[in-house]
């Protein structure tokens, strides 16, 4: 019902009559005793507590699924399982070799990676969709531990005939002349880009937004603006683009990547990758 807004629609998705789903639905709201919809003339708004009480049926649907998914793979002999959630940055950067040794040393074991903006990585981890997550180091962490992984340095990527090329370093003002390639909206990065222009009182000259590194690139490779990126992002895209790089002076282009979790005894599968993870830094 949240998701079609009506009692019509949502007797249609789920096949069964109209008046079953509207007793259904007064039976819950009876033994609850609150009201989880506003009835209006152009159909149902869940309420404060209707929003809550679907925010824990998904969790416990989600649950319930990956108890399904890792019980699977028990019966293949698995030991453990880790859900974990990561930025680009660090999925990129860092997390293929510390994973690629966790699992040569750990083979009984599986993680599943998801890739979120930091903001939402620490949302999954508050809320029990996953174990461990990696985030900007300046993403607010509320009530969970948070421990440091890696550092790196972001660079402006462009062409080889940019004006801007061979700098050895250059501060961020100095790009606010030309034209900008931006990473999503959500990322840590494209904040602290748009941050800082605003904080110079300077427009952001921003051409295209993209959904990661690789397209940042590949646009900057097409002469479409400059691209902001970690540094071993671009060692590992750039060169083979013919584009070169310049690292930015700013305090806030050198980050920490920090790792997060509930304040809780962790699962012993998580807490081994963990302990690796540290031991990496």
């Amino acid at each position: 019902m949240c998701e079609e807004g009506t009692l019509t629609g949502a007797a249609r998705r789920e096949a069964i009559a109209p008046s079953a789903v509207s007793k259904r639905l007064a039976e819950l709201e009876q033994t609850l005793g609150i009201a989880l919809f506003q009835r209006r003339a152009t159909g149902m708004v869940a309420t404060p507590s209707g929003d809550t009480l679907l925010h824990h049926a998904r969790r416990m649907l989600r649950n319930a699924e990956q108890a399904a998914l890792e019980l699977a793979e028990h019966a293949k002999g698995v030991r453990g399982f880790v859900r974990m959630l990561a930025n680009l940055s660090a999925i990129v950067q860092f997390l293929p070799e510390d994973l690629r040794g966790f699992l040569a040393a750990q083979p009984a074991l599986r993680v599943e990676l998801e890739e979120r903006p930091s903001n939402r990585v620490v949302a999954g981890v508050r809320d029990g969709a996953a174990d461990l997550g990696i985030c900007a180091g300046d993403t607010p962490t509320h009530d969970l531990a948070s421990l440091p992984y890696r550092r790196d340095r972001l660079v402006l990527v462009m062409r080889a005939d940019h004006p801007l090329a061979g700098h050895p370093e250059l501060p961020f003002s100095a790009t606010l002349d030309h034209d900008h390639v931006g990473l999503h909206a959500e990322s840590s990065i494209y904040g602290s880009v748009r941050a800082e222009a605003q904080r110079l009182g300077r427009p952001l000259r921003l051409r295209v937004h993209v959904p990661s590194f690789d397209a940042v690139c590949r646009m900057s490779q097409a002469k479409l603006g400059l691209g902001v990126v970690p540094s071993g992002v671009f060692d590992l895209l750039g060169p083979q683009m013919r584009l070169t790089a310049v690292p930015l002076t700013d305090a806030w282009a050198h980050r920490e990547l920090r790792i997060v979790t509930r304040q809780t005894a962790l699962p012993p599968a998580a807490r081994l990758l963990l302990d690796h993870l540290l031991v990496e830094i």
